[in-house]
């Protein structure tokens, strides 16, 4: 099993999330372990550009007003993958 950091849960696998997104010179910079719900949803929410200008640490993110009914939603499910 593995553990999403953002929203906290147990789940099959995670990915690694470039804080600092590497089209914008993060390829060698901090990751954070993400489930594909969690890294699916950031990326389809936000460009890289807002990513690096605004969401470049584990806490922006989970802040975020755009994450927040999101995390609320996906906490207490069981869902390793979403398709959008």
């Amino acid at each position: 099993m593995a553990y999403c950091e953002l929203c906290a849960r147990e789940v099959e696998r995670t990915s690694k999330h470039h804080l600092l997104p590497k089209q914008k010179g993060g390829k060698h910079t901090q990751t954070v372990d993400l489930c594909q719900p969690c890294h699916k949803t950031i990326h389809h929410t936000f460009t890289n550009a807002v990513l690096a200008r605004n969401y470049t640490t584990l806490e922006s993110l989970r802040e975020a007003e755009q994450m927040q009914a999101y995390l609320e939603w996906i906490r207490p499910r069981k869902i390793e993958r979403l398709n959008f």
